[in-house]
């Protein structure tokens, strides 16, 4: 196949061009439907006119179905989209900037996917179909399943299906609220994770900034104490990487943090971690829920983050971080790789 493609690339290079822009629209009905053109057109960056040529020879082809409620994919054409995902991998050189990727990294997977999501935010919901897909070679007889918050988190619970139906899954929530939209807090994802993969949850209801005090009184509350459990019980953990100056301002931080932020070069946010862009930490926030230090022990760990603006958390992040699975987008791929 890889030496066919090389072929194809040298003699009929535009055929491989076509193929590629008709992957990216079976691709983004398959996420989208249904979905209009006007409005299809506008999300893939392509003119109505164009489009509409192409959406008439995929719907010849059997792959469209044309309703009044918008384009939908054919059974034909879920087929063709899953069957061309990794040859769409070879065609894009991906395969082979995830090696180089991992290597750069030093981390045990690199999952890319195409595009980036910092323009095209659909890229999000590829990336949570590519973590999901993960998550599940990782599941065995009884899993407690522990994840974040952030706008990429709520696109992996949007993508969410049923896992392994036979496995006992429990999902749990990592961190406490930050005071943010409710769907991109870590409870909602981790009920909405829950109920769509058909497992249970168990929620976090505190604040993600504390005082001392608060802090030491929190965590000896019986139920406080019993999530904390299942949290340091994790046997896989879902989590995202933040830009440090974007998070700070999310979290409502003092000046004080700012500044410091500024001046100390933090370029990266994780489990309320600040990191400079030589991955060391320059400031910690009290939080109760998951701690850097839970993602050494013996459980499998999968970072999610994307778009070309991550890139230097994302290098910052994995510096001094854990080995775990990366799960990202190609410009931001490109990007770290560049830096």
């Amino acid at each position: 196949m890889e030496r066919l493609l090389n072929i194809q690339k040298k003699l009929i290079p535009d055929v491989l061009d076509i193929m590629s822009n008709r992957y990216r629209i079976l691709q983004s009905l398959h996420f989208l439907q249904p979905i209009g053109r006007r409005t299809l057109s506008a999300r893939l960056g392509m003119t109505e006119r164009v489009l509409r040529g192409e959406v008439t020879y995929l719907s010849k082809q059997g792959l469209i179905h044309m309703a009044s409620s918008g384009m939908q994919l054919t059974p034909d054409g879920e087929e063709i989209v899953d069957l061309l995902e990794d040859m769409m991998k070879d065609v894009s050189g991906l395969k082979d900037m995830e090696k180089q990727l991992k290597a750069v990294l030093g981390i045990s997977n690199v999952i890319i996917v195409s595009g980036d999501s910092d323009q095209y935010p659909l890229v999000k919901n590829e990336m949570g179909l590519a973590c999901i897909r993960e998550m599940e070679r990782y599941i065995n007889a009884e899993n407690i399943i522990a994840v974040t918050g952030g706008t990429t988190l709520a696109a992996v619970a949007e993508m969410m299906y049923p896992l392994k139906k036979s496995r006992d899954l429990l999902f749990v929530s990592g961190r406490g609220g930050l005071g943010e939209q409710v769907e991109n807090q870590a409870n909602t994802i981790c009920a909405k994770m829950a109920t769509k993969a058909e497992g249970r949850y168990r929620l976090l209801h505190v604040p993600d900034q504390l005082s001392e005090e608060s802090y030491q009184t929190l965590i000896e509350e019986p139920s406080i104490h019993e999530v904390l459990h299942l949290i340091h019980s994790a046997t896989i953990v879902v989590h995202g990487i933040g830009d440090a100056r974007t998070m700070a301002l999310r979290r409502g931080s003092r000046q004080s943090l700012l500044t410091k932020i500024e001046t100390e070069n933090a370029v990266a946010e994780a489990f309320g971690y600040f990191f400079d862009h030589c991955g060391k930490v320059i400031h910690k926030v009290k939080t109760i829920g998951l701690q850097l230090d839970n993602l050494y022990d013996d459980r499998t760990v999968i970072a999610v983050a994307g778009g070309k603006s991550k890139a230097k958390a994302i290098k910052a992040y994995f510096k001094e971080g854990p080995n775990s699975i990366l799960v990202t987008d190609e410009g931001a791929a490109r990007e770290v790789l560049k830096l």
